[in-house]
């Protein structure tokens, strides 16, 4: 019912070719099948007290009946590609003719029912992600220049207007905060559950819910092309997208019906010459017994049970924040065996922070004090490193210290005169260079405990002053919480061999292994050995999916089977480059999608099952049991439901967590 199922998917943006019956009804079929059901009945219940009323109500249902599957054979034929509406047509017709029109209504019924079953169904899968966009408003309130507030349409916003978001609302574009503190709801976007926190500087996303505060945004995109439009336009390219198996049955559909049709000619023959118990000669038993086998042979459950389940593991998927950029991805990230993942940005956040604070020798110095001496030199640095020092003081509340002449030395450290209560004195934050230039003595206690903590994996910052105190200071890139949890349910699922790679330090990255219990851990690695890993690991362990943050990573996505980006709710370039996203920088989100792959897999197969055991025992009672017409459509459309129920049932499954 394939070009039949154009017509009610055009709305949506999809061909009808992934339908099994290749038409789904819409309005109009829904009442052409109200209106063959209607007369069928009625004229099979006038057939005995009035025949020409009732052959009138006959026509009717065969009209209405074979409307849209007409129009669709017409159409396949143009094309070349004959389909099963043309099998169903010949069946019911030719039912008609060998005096059976009751049956042939009844077919023709059947199967439009069934077609508009499986359009219903499909569309559910599809309402939730055309809901999102309805989640965007329609107006937004425009702040001016002069801070008078208006109501505007949404799709007048341009970058750089200035929005007020009141409690209670929902945001109309993306944006970042300039003022004002709220706790926004983002499970439309990321699948999260727990309202995110949001302050200056913030990125906020259309259609998301802003809870208990007054925000001003400024826009960063227009409403078209904000994140909610861009997943939407995602699941829907990908719902377009046909898996490498369903393309498969497609491409076969064509030269199918032309076999279907030879052999329902060498069955009629067959019964024809006396088998199946006919008398030898009877035509219309030999016809009748051909139009059997003709429904029988009919595929509608096998090409069905494709695009159902894909469809309904995409959709689930982009509920939790999980994008398929096409469903043939679905299918490839199942057969993984091997998981890469990079460190940066993937099990770590990405953002040094600091870890330990020894104050002295032997610790028992004032901690305090010595990471506001550090955060007052490191404010004026540039470093990576001296912004998680100054984030770690202001989260202690630690004022700054007064300070001059900062000094920054290339390869050594940086230094500054602070001023306290207690007069002047010169503090430096470096290595051994830095203090021996500048006449400093540190203790050699000092220099240990920084080459313990160095061996442990952090990054070891000495401290020293001219009054020969001193500390350390650690800083490490905080390691995601869920990451080892995440990696046993990978396991759990049989992934056989996880790697990570890495282009920092031996030290650092074997630590993290350790941490997240990898297999191998590969370091100190520049963009194009990653890629020549990742090629090296996929013929070593088979099929394999890299997970990385998509911007320096993009060599290492493009050559594993499955490219794995940690979206983080707007990063565009994790869009573009990965075959699969993960809105939420969350690594619990790896096992569920390998799940998904599997039990979407899981599905097809089953429904493949139901298809081909329904058509094989069809095929034999056609054969050798003379079942009536109307037994075997009941059989063959109730199977083709049945697939379509079993791949929608992943809309609902419970995720059983490894």
């Amino acid at each position: 019912m394939q070009d039949i199922a154009q017509q009610g998917l055009e709305a949506t943006g999809k061909a009808g070719q992934d339908s099994g019956h290749t038409y789904a009804p819409g309005r109009l079929g829904a009442w052409l099948t109200l209106v063959c059901a209607v007369s069928a009945l009625l004229g099979w219940l006038l057939l005995g007290s009035n025949g020409t009323i009732a052959s009138l109500l006959l026509g009717l249902a065969y009209i209405s009946g074979s409307w849209l599957p007409l129009e669709a054979t017409v159409a396949a034929l143009r094309q070349g590609r004959p389909d099963i509406n043309l099998l169903m047509l010949l069946a019911a017709w030719g039912s008609a003719l060998l005096g059976n029109p009751v049956e042939g209504a009844g077919l023709l019924f059947l199967f439009t029912l069934s077609a508009a079953l499986e359009s219903y169904t499909m569309e559910r899968a599809r309402r939730s992600i055309d809901a999102l966009k309805q989640l965007r408003p329609e107006t937004v309130t425009l702040v001016a220049g002069d801070g008078s507030e208006r109501i505007v349409s949404v799709d007048t916003v341009r970058p750089g207007d200035m929005l007020r978001i009141r409690p209670g609302e929902r945001i109309g574009v993306d944006g970042e905060v300039l003022e004002g503190t709220s706790s926004v709801d983002e499970s439309t976007l990321t699948g999260e559950s727990l309202p995110v926190d949001k302050q200056p500087g913030s990125q906020v996303y259309a259609g998301t819910l802003s809870f208990n505060g007054s925000l001003l945004i400024r826009t960063t995109r227009p409403a078209s092309e904000s994140m909610i439009e861009r997943i939407a336009l995602m699941v829907e390219q990908a719902q377009a997208e046909q898996p490498a198996i369903q393309g498969r049955f497609e491409r076969w559909q064509g030269t199918y019906v032309y076999f279907v049709i030879l052999l329902t000619a060498l069955t009629g023959l067959a019964h024809y010459l006396g088998w199946g118990g006919h008398a030898r000669g009877d035509l219309a038993a030999s016809l009748y017994a051909a139009m059997v086998f003709m429904v029988a042979a009919s595929p509608c459950a096998v090409i069905m049970s494709i695009p159902a389940a894909v469809l309904s593991g995409l959709t689930r998927a982009a509920r939790h924040g999980v994008l398929f950029k096409a469903g043939s991805y679905l299918e490839q990230l199942s057969h993984i065996q091997c998981l890469v993942l990079d460190k940066t940005g993937t099990l770590t956040h990405g953002e040094p922070e600091v870890v330990v604070v020894q104050d002295g020798a032997d610790g028992n110095g004032d901690a305090r004090a010595l990471l506001q001496k550090a955060a007052s030199v490191e404010r004026f640095s540039e470093h990576p490193l001296a912004a998680a020092v100054v984030r770690a003081a202001a989260g202690s509340s630690l004022p700054h210290l007064a300070a001059r002449t900062f000094h920054s030395h290339t390869g050594q450290g940086v230094h500054a005169t602070l001023r306290d209560e207690l007069g002047e004195q010169w503090v430096g934050i470096g290595n051994r260079l830095l203090f021996t230039e500048h006449g400093v003595d540190v203790p050699q206690q000092l220099w240990q405990r920084a080459e313990e903590l160095r061996e442990a994996g952090l990054t070891a910052l000495i401290v020293g002053s001219q009054d020969g105190s001193g500390g350390v200071i650690a800083v490490a890139d905080r390691l995601r919480s869920e990451a080892r949890e995440a990696l046993e349910r990978m396991r759990a699922l049989g992934i056989h061999r996880i790697v990570v790679l890495t282009g920092d330090h031996r030290i650092v990255g074997e630590a993290v292994g350790r941490a997240v219990g990898a297999d191998e851990v590969l370091s100190e690695m520049l963009p194009e050995q990653k890629l020549a890993s990742v090629k090296q690991l996929r013929e070593q362990h088979g099929a394999l999916a890299y997970i990385g943050d998509g911007v320096n990573d993009g060599p290492a996505l493009a050559a594993a089977d499955i490219g794995i980006a940690m979206g983080e709710a707007g990063t565009g370039v994790a869009l573009e480059t990965a075959d699969v996203v993960l809105m939420r920088s969350d690594l619990r989100g790896l096992p569920f999608a390998l799940w998904l792959a599997r039990r979407t897999q899981a599905a097809i197969l089953r429904g493949l099952v139901i298809a081909f055991g329904v058509i094989g025992f069809l095929l034999f009672a056609a054969a050798f049991l003379n079942i009536p017409l109307w037994l075997a459509v009941l059989l063959h459309e109730g199977s083709t439901v049945v697939t379509i129920l079993s791949g929608t049932y992943l809309l609902v499954e419970p995720y059983k967590e490894q």
